[in-house]
């Protein structure tokens, strides 16, 4: 592409001269334009979606070989976002990551360093990919309990100790909007001459706004996948991966990625994909003018309901990487601060102050008001803004606050025991030192997940299916000290608390519990109640 126009939108502009010319298909899709449905009503809204669902034919591009509209819309999202290449993803973040771990290792064996607090499509990824993980501890944000990533002095140990690891995988910002810099762990990743690789699927929007903190990219990531559809106006699905630097066999990535994605990909989430890029690339800054704004009228509204708490960093440190803000980290004490330096602002994560109400039961209870939060754990609710919030559902918002806190006042609330639990780990996270934050506060999120040590020796993961022969059905209640045969996913967030072949913990089986208690819901596991769970028989056992 000569010029960068950043007001153009070739996909989506490219599906309206379709729907205009008004051409007969005889190619697929069967709908053909929605004609499938004429003079039916049963279609609804979808009617008018079929005009613009094509396949590849002259003139539309092909996602897996793209010379025209899809490589135009490509070549303007890398030069909005940054990189110095950029790839549609219509199979979501998911696509993404399996194919950066397919890439990096591209034969079983190899080694991977990460964080064992993984969205399940990295876990999945390392399965397909049969790798070797070398899992390290994140950072812990001594007030909330909450895991952010792991130190760089961590990475680099990783590093030294295992120096035939082809990358080094890490998830920023959480699910909380929490982050830290990047900088420091790209720098010792490239020192060591192996990529940096970012599920940065809930930050799309980052870097785009001064008021955001600064992108993977920015920071020296390598491979960073971001869920446009998330923090972005993309429709569910619709993602990208981003790529700069040497490091990454692009190749290898392309091929990947046709491997993990349709080969019929959609072309309305393609267009939203272009839709999304150009409004974020023509205007700017301007763009999250009124999303920030809603955002305001909450912080404002909560100093006045001292009911609530509103997760952040104890000093906001938004802004580039390793500038200022990364000084100001140096100054502030190791242990905490330098683990959480930075809040996405459309992450409002708010609590109940005074402990009385768990976060599932004050979701339940927004939700009967009709609002409707992202997620929530055992003691958080996490409430997503956007570019496309307003400032008029944020007073919506506050009321239904204010009716909450007003209802439960006298504390005679019935509360689930997880709740009641809830009440006197608040108590703790108020009144104890540090070492009693983290203690009391991890038990309930359903985003941490580590042990206790800060490099794991390396965990051999594979397709293998578990043979249901080697395992047996035990009551949550008295798995501590068994081996996992299944996975047990929470969702949301997605993170695996557990998957085959993992030895469960007294502290995970104590936090399965609770999260089942509190309303958790579970992905993956046989039975979706969490009453009882697989595992292996005590003399048989698995690789992961």
């Amino acid at each position: 592409m000569d010029k960068i126009l950043p007001g153009r939108a070739p996909v989506y502009e490219m599906l309206e001269q379709y729907r205009v010319k008004g051409n007969i298909s005889y190619h697929v899709p069967g709908h053909k334009n929605g004609e499938a449905y004429r003079g039916s009503d049963t279609a609804g809204f979808l009617n008018e979606v079929m005009r613009y669902d094509v396949t590849e034919i002259t003139g539309t591009d092909d996602l897996h070989h793209p010379e025209g509209v899809i490589r135009e819309a490509q070549e303007l999202a890398a030069d909005c976002f940054g990189a110095e290449e950029s790839f549609f993803l219509v199979g979501g973040s998911t696509a993404g990551n399996l194919a950066l771990i397919l890439t990096v290792c591209p034969e079983p064996g190899m080694t991977l360093i990460l964080q064992r607090n993984v969205h399940k499509s990295v876990i999945h990824g390392l399965m397909l990919a049969g790798v070797r993980a070398v899992f390290i501890e994140p950072q812990i944000d001594p007030l909330s309990g909450l895991a952010v990533a792991p130190a760089a002095e961590a990475v680099q140990a990783a590093l030294a100790a295992y120096p035939e690891a082809a990358a080094v995988l890490v998830t920023m910002p959480n699910y909380y909007g929490m982050g830290s810099d990047l900088a420091p762990l790209a720098r010792a990743c490239h020192t060591s001459g192996v990529p940096l690789l970012v599920d940065e699927a809930h930050g799309a929007h980052y870097g785009q706004h001064p008021a955001l903190p600064a992108g993977a990219l920015m920071c020296g990531a390598d491979g960073v996948v971001q869920s446009t559809h998330k923090m972005l106006p993309a429709l569910t699905m619709g993602a990208m991966l981003h790529v700069q630097g040497p490091w990454l066999d692009r190749t290898l990535l392309r091929q990947r990625l046709a491997m993990v994605q349709s080969s019929s990909p959609s072309y309305p989430v393609m267009a939203s994909l272009d839709l999304a890029r150009r409004l974020v690339h023509s205007q700017g800054a301007g763009a999250f003018t009124a999303g920030l704004a809603a955002v305001d009228v909450l912080r404002r509204g909560l100093a006045t309901l001292p009911r609530y708490g509103l997760l952040q960093p104890a000093v906001p440190l938004q802004g580039a990487c390793g500038g200022a803000g990364a000084a100001a980290a140096a100054s502030t004490p190791p242990q905490g601060m330098a683990a959480y330096s930075t809040q996405d602002p459309f992450k409002a994560v708010i609590y109940d102050a005074a402990g009385v109400l768990g976060g599932f039961e004050l979701q339940r209870r927004l939700e009967e008001k009709g609002m409707v939060p992202e997620m929530s754990d055992d003691r958080h609710v996490v409430l997503a803004f956007s570019l496309g919030s307003k400032a008029e559902d944020t007073q919506r918002l506050l009321a239904a606050l204010r009716e909450i806190a007003g209802e439960t006042s006298g504390g005679t609330v019935n509360l689930s025991e997880g709740t009641a639990r809830q009440g006197a780990s608040l108590e703790c996270l108020h009144n104890g030192p540090a070492e009693v934050h983290v203690q009391a506060s991890v038990k309930y999120s359903t985003w941490n997940n580590f042990t206790n040590d800060l490099i794991s020796t390396p965990v051999l993961f594979s397709m293998k299916p578990v043979n249901p022969v080697e395992t047996q059905r035990v009551p949550l209640e008295y798995s501590a000290g068994r081996t996992a045969a299944e996975m047990v996913i929470p969702y949301p967030p997605g993170i695996p608390l557990l998957y085959p072949g993992e030895w469960i913990s007294e502290d995970i089986c104590s936090r399965l519990i609770n999260l089942r208690q509190g309303g958790a819901k579970f992905q993956a596991c046989a039975d979706p109640a969490l009453q009882h769970i697989q595992v292996y028989n005590n003399k048989k056992g698995g690789d992961a």
